[in-house]
């Protein structure tokens, strides 16, 4: 159980990388830090037409990203539950 809950934990990581990446790959609406060093704004790095796709595709990562969140948190508060001790009860002897 706990290797396949890490192994969750490594991917919503990869996922957090990658979706901040396809976040920094795209183009801002007012060029940002590109137009002060003298970029172009009809270039892109991946082609003119890739606007929408990628716009598209951190949708759908941003959903994956929350949804993993809810989950991760809701099964990682079981296993802390799961995991407590006991609560040890001592009985008083009649003598």
């Amino acid at each position: 159980m706990t290797f396949l809950f890490y192994t969750t934990i490594f991917i919503f990581l990869l996922l957090t990388v990658v979706l901040s990446l396809v976040i920094l790959v795209q183009e801002s609406k007012s060029m940002g830090l590109g137009a002060s060093f003298g970029g172009d704004p009809g270039e892109s790095l991946f082609g003119t037409s890739t606007a929408a796709v990628l716009k598209k595709f951190t949708a759908y990562l941003a959903v994956i990203f929350m949804t993993a969140c809810v989950l991760l948190s809701i099964w990682s508060g079981s296993i802390g539950k799961s995991r407590q001790a006991p609560a040890i009860q001592i009985e008083e002897s009649a003598e």
